[in-house]
């Protein structure tokens, strides 16, 4: 599990119990610290965590993980993020180092086999022995054993996170369906339609000959549309003729509230079935032509359909509480100091 934490704010993310993780570059293959044009890392102490010093060149790590896009810019972190990313970068350095501590002062170990199949894994992220070697080389003054115990690491940071974030941070079936019926507003959705369009946009400040062209090519492409027999045929038609934005997508507006059409599209809508076309539809100097492709009534969405999804909502906020409980609990009993 690696905690990252981007503009100050705590973000969880899961990351497979095999892998390198807290502590580590995300990407092994491209995790080399070697600095660019604007980061030039030189093991100057950054923080001091319980007599623990952490440098420059952990804290860049660290912000290579919450920003992977600066490697591959010579001018490094965006200006207007970088001291954001910093900081972030070194609460979630700190927090790593204390939850490690915390894991050696219960005496926690990574079983030999573990073990083994993280440093299998972690080599399994590079492109060719050369290239691990060579990080080898370059993080770890050639030393595999120290790349070990950095690997040994990142497991126990994993294994703690495990106990004292994951495992609390579950949220039942019942919690679930009691926020389900304790929130009855916010599973309820509008009436709705589903549509495609193709829209013909005469020019700003157009002349009676610029609008006269408008509508002759909106009979044009209604006549077209008229022909097309499915959702791909009559997507594909309004990429090729569209002027609106929503060509790129074949059309598409995918749900649409009712309250949010035009009154006139809304009138026509009401009186079609899915898969019929609409008329020229008119609305100041612009032409519409409408698909649908469903319409929705107002209803409320069931709870087995929304299960996962909340699932996913509650336990990521549960995660974010439960995980600055533990900072806040590691700090007090510790010392942090940043240098």
């Amino acid at each position: 599990m690696r905690i990252q934490i981007f503009a100050g704010m705590l973000v969880l993310a899961a990351l497979s119990t095999g892998r390198a993780q807290a502590g580590f570059p995300q990407a092994a293959a491209q995790a080399s610290t070697t600095p660019n044009a604007a980061v030039q890392p030189v093991g100057r102490p950054v923080a001091r965590v319980n007599g623990t010093v952490l440098t420059d060149r952990d804290l860049l790590r660290e912000m290579y993980a919450i920003f992977p896009y600066a490697r591959q810019h010579k001018n490094g972190f965006p200006k207007e993020m970088e001291a954001n990313i910093r900081d972030g970068a070194m609460k979630m350095m700190i927090f790593e180092e204390l939850v490690y501590q915390e894991a050696l002062r219960r005496g926690m170990t990574v079983p030999a086999a573990k073990l083994e199949k993280g440093e299998a894994d972690f080599r399994g992220q590079f492109s060719s022995p050369d290239a691990y070697q060579e990080f080898v080389a370059t993080e770890f003054n050639g030393s595999e054993q120290l790349l070990r115990e950095k690997i040994r690491r990142s497991l126990l940071i994993d294994a703690l996170l495990k106990i004292e974030v994951e495992q609390k941070s579950k949220v039942s079936e019942q919690e679930l369906r009691s926020y389900y019926d304790k929130n009855p507003a916010r599973f309820q959705y509008p009436e709705s339609f589903a549509i495609q369009t193709i829209s013909i946009l005469p020019p700003q400040n157009a002349t009676p000959d610029q609008l006269k062209e408008g509508r002759r090519r909106a009979e044009d492409a209604l006549r077209q549309a008229k022909e097309t027999k499915s959702y791909e045929e009559f997507g594909m038609l309004a990429e090729k003729i569209s002027d609106d934005d929503y060509r790129v997508v074949m059309g598409d507006h995918k749900s649409v509230d009712r309250a949010k059409l035009d009154p006139a599209v809304v009138h026509a809508l009401l009186a079609m079935e899915p898969g019929q076309i609409t008329g020229i539809i008119q609305i100041e100097k612009a032409y519409t032509i409408v698909r649908l492709n469903k319409h929705i009534l107002a209803g409320k969405t069931k709870f087995a359909d929304t299960e996962a999804q909340l699932r996913k909502e509650m336990e990521s906020k549960k995660t974010n509480q439960v995980r600055a409980a533990l900072d806040e609990a590691l700090r007090r009993k510790g010392k942090v100091e940043v240098l």
